[in-house]
């Protein structure tokens, strides 16, 4: 089992910069036949992860675009995502980015938390779909993202978990309608969430 501690350094847990959350570290054991036990440096990851949330930061201030990330990823990158499904190789991972968000640019997915164990990094994020409930309230849904580091600054996979159901719950509830341009996602996606072998 994981164990949390109080302390200060090494810092594994990272914020995104409009969070102020308490900095806890990680055992870094890793269990055996663990997928991720590789021997690189964990602060290798940590800077990483600090540079790509900077770059979402960017991203939902709109000074930067989704496709921006690319530079985190690796040739060969997988990526999943709850909508469109697998997505290989990062051409085409740059071309998603295109795609998907077009007729997006009113949402928001600002980063709660991220934290990294051995070469896993986990984001912690919102998605915020426009319209407000009668009491003010946002329509947010909750997202995680799993990726793999593969050294020298990139990933070899992303994995990102909606709850679908919860969002078309709140997109039927808000009368939200896509901008002009929006793409929806393919009828049948690749539903294959496996993790490339290196």
């Amino acid at each position: 089992m994981v164990a949390l501690a109080d302390r200060r350094t090494p810092m594994i847990l990272r914020s995104a910069s409009a969070i102020t959350a308490s900095r806890f570290a990680i055992d870094r054991h890793r269990a055996p036949g663990s997928a991720t036990r590789q021997n690189r440096d964990v602060t290798d990851i940590e800077s990483t992860v600090d540079a790509y949330v900077a770059v979402r930061d960017q991203i939902e201030a709109g000074e930067r675009t989704w496709t921006d990330l690319t530079q985190f990823f690796t040739d060969d990158i997988v990526y999943i995502d709850p909508a469109w499904g697998r997505v290989e190789g990062l051409d085409n991972v740059r071309e998603f980015m295109i795609e998907s968000m077009i007729g997006l640019e009113d949402w928001k997915f600002p980063i709660e938390v991220a934290m990294t164990k051995g070469d896993l990094a986990i984001v912690k994020w919102t998605q915020i779909s426009p319209g407000q409930r009668a009491d003010g309230s946002v329509f947010e849904q909750s997202g995680v993202s799993t990726m793999v580091y593969a050294g020298d600054g990139k990933f070899s996979y992303e994995e990102d978990v909606l709850n679908m159901v919860h969002v078309l719950e709140d997109l039927g509830e808000s009368g939200w309608r896509p901008n002009p341009g929006f793409n929806p996602p393919p009828a049948t996606p690749n539903r294959d969430w496996s993790k490339p072998d290196r």
